[in-house]
């Protein structure tokens, strides 16, 4: 076989016979199923590759009208209580030269148009984004507004701090933590900053078994 091959690569092997289209018809039949599986087969694979190429194009050529003129920022992380424009705490498009600013003015209604167009298509996903970023950037670390708002309850409750249930909703509510985010707070806030005071050492003798599960607010005098 190898030396058949090799006769017909240097043309000194002859063909005596030729096929002429029309002898077999069974052969061109199938013949011709098989091109029209091939031809089928390329289709397929060429639509999604020329989807793909179609919509990076597409994704580029937008993301190039929004990053072009001056800084836009999508995301502000700034906090008081740490230095604004960290890259821990902002996202921007791109940093992009003073002098290109000048470049704006000359951007035509319609990318304008397409810009806004695009905010509103993706608001909700940048929401989305920005809420878990909040969420993972500083884990254990409530936000500045919710230790605030639980300060200021330990300050007025600072001899008894152990809000009720519904204090705690309350507080929930305000905040935008959940309940075990609330619990955590009041109990590391104990461990560090507070002691009872000597009115308050001493158990209440009526009515109370001194049974280790009673609440505290069961144990200590009231006020």
């Amino acid at each position: 076989m190898v030396s058949l091959l090799e006769a017909i690569g240097r043309g000194n092997y002859k063909i005596n016979s030729f096929y002429e289209i029309g002898a077999d018809p069974e052969l061109d039949e199938f013949m011709e199923s098989y091109c029209e599986v091939l031809r089928r087969y390329k289709e397929e694979l060429s639509k999604p590759f020329d989807e793909a190429a179609t919509f990076l194009s597409s994704i580029e050529s937008q993301l190039s009208i929004l990053c072009k003129g001056t800084l836009t920022k999508i995301f502000d992380y700034g906090s008081a209580d740490e230095p604004a424009g960290t890259s821990e705490e902002e996202l921007s498009c791109g940093e992009v030269e003073a002098s290109e600013s000048q470049e704006t003015t000359g951007v035509s209604s319609q990318e304008q148009n397409l810009k806004g167009m695009l905010m509103r298509k993706y608001s909700a996903h940048l929401s989305n984004l920005r809420k878990e970023f909040l969420k993972n950037r500083k884990k254990g670390k409530l936000p500045k507004d919710a230790r605030t708002t639980l300060l200021d309850w330990w300050n007025h409750h600072y001899r008894w701090p152990y809000p009720t249930e519904e204090e705690k909703a309350k507080l929930s509510e305000i905040t935008g933590l959940d309940q075990k985010q609330i619990n955590n707070w009041f109990i590391n806030q104990r461990k560090r900053h507070w002691k009872p005071s000597e009115d308050m050492r001493f158990p209440r003798m009526d009515g109370v078994s001194g049974d280790p599960g009673t609440p505290p607010n069961m144990l200590w005098y009231c006020w």
